[in-house]
């Protein structure tokens, strides 16, 4: 079983953020990415998927459990945080559901 979660976050900045993020995860992790789409196969089984639009950037992650999931979510709330220096920290409100 694969279990999901999801956050809409508030922000002006989601493409450059989403572009970022997966930049600096191509290095270490399977990334594919538009300014306004962007997949990554996380570790432990995970999917991070990310969609910018102009006031959102919304994020989707899918785990095969409970506890990876929460360690991704962590993992990249963290993440956008960094590079959302200048409004850190940004809202998540995760909305988890089974998939």
């Amino acid at each position: 079983m694969t279990i999901t979660t999801e956050a809409r976050v508030s922000t002006v900045n989601g493409s450059r953020y989403l572009q970022q993020l997966c930049k600096h995860w191509s290095h270490k992790l399977e990334v594919e990415f538009t300014p306004e789409h962007g997949t990554v196969k996380l570790p432990d089984g995970a999917l991070a998927t990310m969609s910018a639009q102009p006031e959102t950037l919304a994020v989707h992650i899918s785990a095969p459990d409970a506890e990876i999931l929460e360690r991704m979510k962590d993992v990249v709330a963290r993440h956008l945080d960094r590079f959302a220096f200048r409004e850190a920290p940004l809202a998540f409100n995760w909305q988890d559901a089974a998939a």
